[in-house]
Formats: C-alpha cells, sequence, structure tokens
C-alpha cells in the first residue's frame, strides 16, 4: 500500500513538460549533428527515452543514450559505469538526466567524471527539481521546479497504471 500522496503532474502534464524541454534543448542545439545523454539509471533512463524521443521528432537529430549506473547512496564507493569511448565524446556536447534534482550528490558524482572526458560541454535535464541543494550543481533545462519541504519526497512513476509526478 502506498503512503499518503499527492498527484502533482499527469502522464499529459508530463508530456507537455518533457515536449517543452525537447523544444528548449532543439533551440539551443540545433546545429549539432546528434546529442548524447547520459542518463542516471533507472528513471532518468526512462526519462531519457522519452526526452529523446521528442528531440528526434523535432529535429532529425540523433539522440544516444547511455545510461549510467552509479551508487546513490555511496557514490565514491565505486566509479559511475557506462559504455561509451573516450573518442565518442571528444568535442561533442553531452546532456546529463536524472528524473528528480534534490540535494545534488548524484548528479555532481556524474558530471564530476563526465568532465573528465574530452567534451564540448555539459548541460544538465531534470524533469523535477527541488532546490535542497548540498553540491554546487544546477539544472539547465527543468521540467518543474518545487518548493517542498526537507521532509516531503517527490517520486516519478513512469509505470502505465500510475504514471505521474507525486508529493508525499
Amino acid at each position: 500500500m502506498m503512503e499518503n500522496r499527492s498527484l502533482i503532474l499527469n502522464h499529459e502534464k508530463i508530456q507537455l513538460k518533457i515536449e517543452r524541454i525537447a523544444h528548449e534543448i532543439y533551440e539551443n542545439h540545433f546545429d549539432e549533428e546528434q546529442l548524447h545523454f547520459f542518463a542516471i539509471e533507472t528513471r532518468g533512463v526512462i526519462f531519457a527515452k522519452k526526452l529523446a524521443e521528442e528531440v528526434e521528432k523535432i529535429s532529425g537529430i540523433k539522440v544516444n543514450i547511455h545510461p549510467i549506473k552509479i551508487n546513490k547512496k555511496d557514490p565514491l564507493k565505486s566509479q559511475p559505469q557506462f559504455n561509451v569511448t573516450k573518442e565518442e565524446l571528444k568535442k561533442k556536447t553531452i546532456f546529463l538526466l536524472d528524473d528528480v534534482l534534490n540535494t545534488g550528490s548524484t548528479l555532481m558524482f556524474a558530471a564530476n567524471f563526465l568532465i573528465q572526458f574530452p567534451i564540448k560541454g555539459l548541460r544538465t535535464v531534470i524533469l523535477v527539481n527541488r532546490k535542497h541543494r548540498l553540491f554546487p550543481i544546477r539544472a539547465d533545462f527543468v521540467g518543474l521546479s518545487l518548493a517542498t519541504t526537507l521532509k516531503e519526497h517527490i517520486s516519478v512513476d513512469f509505470s502505465d497504471k500510475n504514471n505521474g509526478v507525486y508529493l508525499s
């Protein structure tokens, strides 16, 4: 049984946020031949797939999705893992995606690892931004910013049955 939670965004509103972010990315990166989305597993990957579909639909730009495995509880325990070579990223603008940005620790550790590659730039894309930052990282492209308390929890559910963003 789920705890008491309130629906913040339903399926249709999530889709509208994704479409808007896709347009923003295209407006800012229309001259790119391809984009590289590095997505935090697992909900970040689902978000990346939905966003990539929209970007490709409106622009024709090929989007490559690279799932990142990162230990969210203890990120220093092991390096983030993904399957891309340094040569593939040379002089490319890459995008780091996740469903919710809270303290910034997960994105900060992933970004710190990614900037060791010979990239042109790094942009962050977040569906829901909570602004409880403990690390100096910001979201470049945001679906929704929410003012919440530290005790509240935001969850993104991409399942067909309960697709939505919830506050509990």
